[in-house]
């Protein structure tokens, strides 16, 4: 068994708590507020203390007298006298003194508590998460997949983002999303990222042989998961799927032939930028063939359909064999889009 304490490397979604410096000068100002109501009680009773030094109580002797006795220090230079002065010191002063030192180790106590409520996150974290989306590089291919993600249901706590540099994977967290900081071509940083509980893998690095590596380590921890890789040249695809992924994504020519297209008609262009962006116009979906569907044609769906899955083939939806649908097959379609929640958001 792994062990279980806070993980340095592991970075779970942020919860609402202010800015550090924030909560540092709420504190000193508490703190002050303290020590000036205080000084008022002592000044405004000021014939009720003796000072062995000139038997009068001034204002800055009685900010001295707050200062020892609020800190505890206790010089004993100035003294309550009176009756008056003692209860003062029993009922309210001593009540102040107690608020004062909690402020003091208040920030102690907090990063203590703080430090244990981490640890039982990320043991609570390693124990419920299965079944995740691993995003290996939070750059811009990495967000635009967990975008499409979250757009088609996929909940938050069922992702997980490992990224080399730490700002990233912080900015990961501030979205709502579990990340770990790490090189994904180590096996102890996707072993960090539960890898082998996981069922997809997004692998969007910089650099094709980082993606290479990444690919390769992850089919040494699971052999079941889909894994999805970007590259950025041609040439490196056929390698790729050699090392294990199911589906090979190449950006640059992925983004010629949108380019061509746009170019030969705006139009088409439009059409397939709107069907690859989540919650523009059109989307791309697969989904289960209902009851009611079985046995009919696949023009005949309320949707478009654009092609079948059965048995693991893809069929085109013009293909005699898929001119009949089966229990089993599922569909791909193009519906209607929905609006895609933000990763920073809240849901």
């Amino acid at each position: 068994m792994r062990r279980v304490e806070a993980d340095p490397g592991v970075l779970l979604p942020v919860r609402g708590s202010g800015p550090p410096l924030r909560q540092v000068g709420w504190r000193i100002a508490l703190a002050l507020a303290v020590l000036v109501v205080t000084t008022l009680i002592v000044w405004l009773d000021a014939d009720g203390y003796h000072d062995s030094a000139d038997d009068r109580v001034s204002l800055l002797d009685a900010a001295y007298y707050a200062t020892v006795t609020l800190s505890t220090t206790g010089y004993g230079d100035i003294t309550p006298v009176s009756a008056g002065a003692r209860l003062t010191n029993i009922l309210v002063i001593t009540p102040l003194r107690v608020l004062f030192l909690i402020i003091l180790v208040g920030t102690t106590l907090e990063v203590l508590a703080e430090r244990t409520r981490q640890q039982w996150r990320v043991r609570r974290w390693r124990t419920s998460v299965q079944q995740h989306a691993v995003i290996v590089g939070y750059g811009t291919k990495g967000r635009s997949a967990v975008q499409t993600l979250l757009g088609h249901g996929l909940a938050k706590e069922s992702i997980v983002v490992v990224d080399p540099q730490r700002r990233v994977v912080e900015q990961a967290a501030l979205d709502g999303l579990a990340g770990v900081v790490g090189d994904a071509t180590r096996t102890d940083t996707l072993l960090r990222a539960e890898l082998p509980r996981a069922t997809r893998v997004v692998v969007a690095p910089e650099r094709d042989d980082t993606a290479v590596l990444v690919t390769l380590t992850v089919r040494q921890l699971n052999q079941r998961a889909t894994v999805v890789a970007a590259v950025r040249e041609d040439e490196n695809a056929p390698l790729l799927r050699q090392s294990g992924a199911d589906v090979v994504v190449t950006s640059s020519s992925s983004a010629g032939r949108l380019l061509g297209m746009s170019m030969l008609s705006p139009d088409i262009g439009a059409v397939m930028e709107a069907l690859l962006t989540q919650g523009r116009g059109l989307d791309v979906a697969e989904r289960t063939v209902t009851d009611a569907e079985v046995g009919r044609s696949p023009r005949d769906c309320a949707d478009l359909v654009v092609a079948v899955v059965r048995d693991g083939r893809l069929l085109d939806y013009y293909d005699p064999q898929a001119a009949a649908l089966h229990p089993a097959d599922r569909l791909i379609t193009i519906r209607r889009a929905r609006p895609a929640p933000s990763a920073a958001s809240g849901r």
